[in-house]
């Protein structure tokens, strides 16, 4: 019987991939915290219990596992493992720039030895197809190779210069293995084997460094707090710099997603940036640039107007990928804010010349889909519209807490290639409600929005009026399809009348009403029961008269038990003659509501199955523990005994002890893998989604 490793190399490669993909959040979220529970796969979606995907950590466990079965399972599986890099220590970052790019102390002779190895074996590739080569053919196919990689025809130059010893200068084709973009020689060497040999396939060398394999990389983790070094030393040697970033994404040429936080932004200076944004089509679009760099025709890439390293490095970053998502959620630091605005004027404005006749831009950005800014505080607003209208195929967009400004909106409104999906306006003090709802009414990129956040609280109130309110709700596109899954309307002046003129939301699921002190719960509870039936989650804190933080402990928890939670998840008494009545469902989905912290502590320890969880920060929930998805069924009768029950009792138990990933209805939209404001996230980014109030 023939083992697992007697498979085609395509074979193991798919089963990696299953089991890389396993990590990825399903379309349809169970909006549940993924709880600790055995590997097993669900029988249909949405599912808490089996989870409807494996935890980060369970897929590089297994990963790991095998790539010690065999020498085939360890090429098949490395890709995957490589494939998706969080960075959470300041060694392990170290450790991951040396192992990328190759350490900076590494010798000529080593990299010289590298390129020999690969064209020798690109060589003996080729001359296997042909009998009627003989050895001293392989020589004179491996001078072919250097000379063509050189630019100089090999007939032009002694043998002796085309392959010089170590001691000798290494010729032009040996530095560019050196330079950045190892994985450009690697292609070449197959390529130019190719055109000397024409007809013979010949695989690219592998290249040892796994940069080439990075798809996703982020800083969500990464910290350091607790290394016990002084403000100098966390000053004068930092452990993630802009040289060091700028190494490892020169040899990502696949890199797909980017997260940055504030532990690590002040290395992103213009060049990071530019290294990031300019990949793929970026500049295919424009013109060649004149002595600022821009100019009215030809080819961006004129070498007459370029230095011939200039023009290396466009042509590299034109063969990368673009970048699908980069999430840059609260950087606000001085270099970081400076490089995107150098960056912006540079590449993204248009500029006028002297005869006051403008030019258009450099660059734009088509191949960004998600884009994060949440609590980019210090980017100006000309600069921020700039950079936002420059992404023509956005889908999932976050502005919350930033300086954008009603021209932003304007002009985002006139795109015809922005179609979003998902967007956060949250806490941005220079909106109008004017504008918030011209867009949404009149925008064409906001027709097709299905999860959208408009959150505000006492510290930063919605500019929207009710008026505003009621123009949205009866005319936006949006609102009028019934396709909004997530909406928050905190701080709006929300009133029963702006609530009776919704249309039918039959697929809302989490919906966020907190911070409308006069909104009473009857106006709440008839329009989840008549209009938005499948609503989960429900925010109320600081909302409504019944649950002022003023009243008694009990008047409170009657309030929350007769006036909300019976009304929404108790069916309606029924007196039957059968001995065994069906038995009724209940009115709506209603399992997880979110209130005040003084509310949470006049319920105690909850009623029946309804238990208090409490996040790493100051937000909490009431959550009904017997209520969950299981394989495609939202069950309410859950055992004590279930999984699923024991894991929520748990967390109720831990009293905020928690992980930052748990919670609900998020505050942050998930970027980096498209799953919205209905994803999940954890480390900082966790944070600002679930523990933090604002």
């Amino acid at each position: 019987m023939s083992s697992s490793a007697d498979l085609p190399h395509e074979v193991l490669q798919a089963i990696c991939a299953v089991v890389s993909d396993a990590s990825y959040h399903t379309d349809i979220s169970s909006l549940d915290p993924i709880l600790d529970q055995e590997r097993t796969a669900p029988h249909a979606l949405p599912s808490s219990y089996p989870a409807g995907n494996w935890s980060g950590l369970n897929t590089r466990r297994t990963l790991t596992s095998l790539c010690l079965v065999s020498r085939a399972w360890y090429n098949a599986s490395k890709p995957f493992i490589w494939r998706h890099v969080e960075v959470r220590l300041p060694r392990t970052w170290l450790a991951f720039v040396d192992e990328v790019a190759a350490a900076e102390e590494e010798t000529e002779e080593e990299t010289n030895k590298l390129i020999d190895s690969s064209v020798q074996h690109a060589a003996a590739v080729a001359l296997a197809t042909n009998t009627a080569f003989n050895a001293q053919s392989h020589d004179q196919l491996h001078l072919s190779i250097l000379a063509k990689l050189s630019g100089v025809p090999h007939d032009s130059i002694p043998p002796e210069l085309l392959s010089p010893p170590a001691s000798r200068d290494p010729s032009p084709a040996r530095l560019r293995a050196k330079s950045p973009g190892r994985w450009r020689f690697m292609r070449a060497v197959s390529e130019t084997v190719q055109s000397l040999e024409p007809g013979v396939y010949v695989p690219t060398p592998q290249d040892p460094r796994p940069g080439r394999h990075v798809r996703h990389l982020d800083f969500t983790h990464f910290r350091t707090i607790g290394m016990r070094r002084s403000v100098e030393e966390g000053v004068r040697s930092r452990f993630v710099t802009a040289q060091r970033i700028e190494r490892v994404l020169k040899e990502m040429p696949h890199l797909a997603e980017f997260g940055a936080t504030e532990y690590m932004d002040g290395a992103l200076n213009k060049a990071v940036i530019a290294e990031l944004l300019l990949r793929g089509r970026a500049l295919a679009y424009k013109n060649a640039p004149s002595v600022r760099g821009r100019g009215t025709g030809g080819s961006y890439f004129q070498e007459q107007q370029i230095s011939g390293d200039a023009t290396d490095n466009f042509d590299r970053l034109r063969e990368c990928n673009g970048l699908d998502a980069i999430d840059l959620c609260g950087c606000v630091s001085s270099v970081f804010v400076q490089g995107l605005v150098d960056f912006v004027k540079e590449y993204l404005e248009e500029d006028v010349d002297e005869d006051g006749v403008p030019t258009p831009a450099q660059a734009i950005l088509p191949s960004l889909k998600r884009l994060g800014m949440r609590g980019v505080t210090s980017v100006p607003a000309s600069v921020l519209t700039s950079f936002v209208t420059a992404c023509t195929s956005l889908t999932h967009l976050d502005l919350s807490g930033t300086k954008c400004s009603p021209d932003l909106l304007v002009a985002l409104a006139d795109s015809t290639s922005v179609r979003l999906r998902c967007l956060a306006l949250a806490r941005c003090t220079r909106l109008t409600g004017e504008s918030i709802a011209d867009f949404l009414i009149d925008g064409l990129p906001a027709r097709a929005i299905t999860q959208l956040s408009l959150y505000g609280d006492g510290t930063f109130a919605s500019p929207l009026s009710e008026a505003d309110l009621q123009r949205i709700v009866t005319q936006a596109p949006a609102f009028l399809s019934g396709t909004l899954q997530y909406l928050d309307l905190s701080s709006s002046p929300v009133t029963a009348n702006v609530l009776g003129a919704f249309a039918a939301q039959p697929a809302l699921r989490s919906l966020g009403l907190s911070h409308i002190p006069n909104l009473p719960l009857n106006a709440v509870v008839s329009f989840l029961s008549g209009l938005a039936p499948r609503t989960e989650v429900l925010t109320l804190v600081s909302t409504s008269p019944e649950l002022a933080a003023s009243l008694p402990w009990r008047q409170l928890s009657l309030s929350v038990h007769s006036r909300l939670i019976t009304p929404l998840t108790q069916p309606p008494f029924k007196f039957s003659l059968l001995p065994r009545p069906a038995a009724a469902a209940p009115p709506t989905a209603l399992r997880v509501v979110e209130l005040g912290i003084s509310v949470l502590n006049s319920l105690g320890a909850g009623g029946e199955a309804w238990r208090i969880v409490r996040s790493k920060g100051g937000r909490g929930w009431y959550v009904h523990s017997a209520s969950g998805w299981v394989n495609g069924v939202l069950r309410r009768d859950l055992e004590v005994t279930h999984p699923m029950r024991v894991e929520l009792e748990r967390l109720a138990a831990s009293n905020g002890n928690v992980s930052s990933g748990v919670g609900w209805h998020a505050r942050k939209m998930e970027v980096l893998r498209g799953q919205g404001l209905l994803g999940r996230e954890d480390g900082l980014y966790g944070a600002v989604s679930f523990a933090y109030q604002g």
